[in-house]
């Protein structure tokens, strides 16, 4: 079981009314699984925590079209509230020093 309650990821997207609900639910299973993968991996350093965050940031890029069929884009409120979570996520896990750039570096959005 992860560290991490879901409740604490993406309030900003939850809360806008923009952002479909399922397709938030998806941004925050992918960041679940990156929860699951840190506890999983338990990466050593800060390069093996970005590994694990870059592969969930190009599973994120995945869902840019489904929100844009969905009348909605990952803009930026979304992109700012996606950051933290992952910063959310990276202090949680020990990892305090972890740029909140590098963590989403891969992204498209």
């Amino acid at each position: 079981m992860s560290k991490i309650n879901p409740a604490d990821l993406l309030k900003g997207m939850y809360s806008a009314g923009y952002f479909p609900n399922p397709l938030v639910d998806k941004v925050r299973d992918v960041l679940l699984d990156a929860c699951n993968d840190i506890e999983s991996q338990n990466p050593a350093d800060l390069d093996q925590l970005y590994a694990i965050t870059h592969h969930a940031t190009e599973r994120i890029n995945d869902l840019q079209e489904d929100f844009f069929n969905q009348g909605s884009e990952i803009e930026t409120a979304a992109r700012d509230d996606i950051a933290t979570s992952f910063a959310h996520i990276a202090n949680t896990y020990g990892f305090a020093g972890a740029d909140i750039e590098e963590l989403v570096a891969t992204r498209e959005w």
